[in-house]
């Protein structure tokens, strides 16, 4: 029989729909099956794009030095001692750690009273150098972000983020060049700094004033302490190969015993960003697993009700067989009926599935948050090409089942 015979398709036809409940049934494991896998995949990608989201515009291989009590006794100094990092810290990481790409250190003074005219909030002033743009990336609505001319001249200029913005300027209105009042102190406004990450390191990046490091450090009389030191490595080096070292530097510097645990906390982000990406990699082969399984067990009752098919039709197949029908044509028809059902039924799933994910994109969409709950064209046509080799698979046993039957074997059965 030839693909374009019409006749050869509408047999296949009649005889899916002959037992109607049945063949739904059968059906609904190929269709469940391939739901399940391409909403899960789906379902994954928006997920991991949210929780991506969160990370965009950090610098993935970076860490976060911060000061904290003592746990050991060490030179003559007690247990619980409370100590700073100072602006010798830096310098002597930048001198003896080459594989350090950018490094600065930050200021905050939390609760800073921040006023224009008659419109005034709580936010947070922080200390930072031209460089941190390059550890959190700073996108600017207005104007630019902290320079060199800032730290060497000590200006009083500041950036803003964009809760301050709203705040304290009309919406529209450019602020730069603008005076805003800082605990008392005037800064002139130069920048307004849009946040894409969600990570906030001493504060969210829109509530947040930036100053020249060096302004602040004399303004609010800190001397030489620092509150944060950020870095990150050289492409290609890995920011965990250099806390050790990190560690031994800060600690010599400051008669900190070698075998203190807690003194020294090193925030590393490489290390999250490498957990976040082993969550997913779990889940996708858990989808995986979960999908195939569901398709499998599928793909099982088509070929148990493909072989009752063909023992139903023993009588039918011997008399094709005695009137001249050829085995591979009798094995193409029980192939062909498999793969007729497993496509409908997948695709039907597919088509279910992609409607499901698009108002569930809809849905996060409108909350603000952008993601795509989709699948790739792609893997939707790999999708495809197993609803076929699973359809061929299930219908291989009723086929060969039905390319033994005999003419005379089935006389008898009548």
């Amino acid at each position: 029989m030839k693909l374009t015979d019409i006749d050869y398709w509408e047999e296949i036809l009649v005889t899916i729909t002959r037992n109607k409940t049945r063949s739904i049934l059968t059906a609904f494991g190929i269709f469940w099956g391939i739901f399940m896998l391409v909403t899960l995949i789906g379902g994954g990608n928006g997920l991991q794009q949210m929780m991506s989201r969160n990370f965009a515009g950090f610098a993935t291989n970076s860490c976060f030095i911060v000061s904290q009590e003592t746990t050991e006794p060490y030179k003559g100094f007690r247990k619980g001692r409370r100590w700073d990092l100072e602006n010798r810290d830096v310098e002597i990481l930048k001198n003896n750690i080459p594989q350090i790409e950018y490094i600065t250190p930050n200021l905050f003074r939390w609760g800073a009273t921040v006023v224009r005219g008659d419109q005034k909030g709580t936010f947070v002033a922080r200390g930072s150098y031209p460089s941190y743009d390059k550890i959190e990336k700073q996108t600017m609505m207005y104007g630019r972000f902290i320079n060199d001319v800032d730290i060497s001249e000590q200006r009083k200029v500041c950036t803003i983020g964009t809760r301050i913005y709203e705040t304290l300027f009309k919406k529209g209105e450019n602020p730069c060049g603008e005076y805003i009042r800082v605990d008392g102190i005037y800064y002139q406004v130069v920048g307004v700094c849009s946040g894409v990450s969600n990570i906030q390191i001493g504060g969210s990046s829109e509530e947040m004033v930036n100053v020249p490091f060096s302004t602040m450090q004399q303004a609010y009389n800190m001397g030489k302490t620092v509150h944060i030191i950020c870095m990150t490595a050289r492409h290609g080096v890995a920011i965990t190969s250099l806390e050790p070292k990190i560690q031994e530097l800060i600690k010599n510097n400051h008669l900190i015993s070698p075998t203190d645990p807690q003194a020294v906390l090193v925030l590393n982000m490489e290390e999250m960003f490498k957990m976040v990406d082993s969550l997913f990699t779990g889940i996708r082969m858990l989808v995986w697993l979960v999908g195939l399984g569901t398709l499998m067990a599928g793909a099982i009752g088509v070929s148990n009700i493909m072989m009752v098919t063909v023992r139903e039709r023993t009588v039918e197949i011997g008399i094709r067989r005695a009137i001249g029908a050829r085995p591979r044509e009798i094995m193409g028809q029980i192939l062909s009926e498999s793969m007729v059902l497993t496509s409908i039924a997948g695709l039907l799933g597919i088509s279910f599935s992609v409607l499901i994910l698009q108002v569930a994109e809809v849905g996060v969409t409108a909350s603000g948050t952008v993601a795509h709950f989709q699948v790739s064209f792609w893997t939707a046509v790999g999708m495809a090409l197993l609803l076929l080799s699973l359809g061929l698979i299930a219908g291989l046993a009723p086929a060969y089942r039905a390319m033994s039957i005999k003419p005379i074997d089935a006389m008898r059965d009548e």
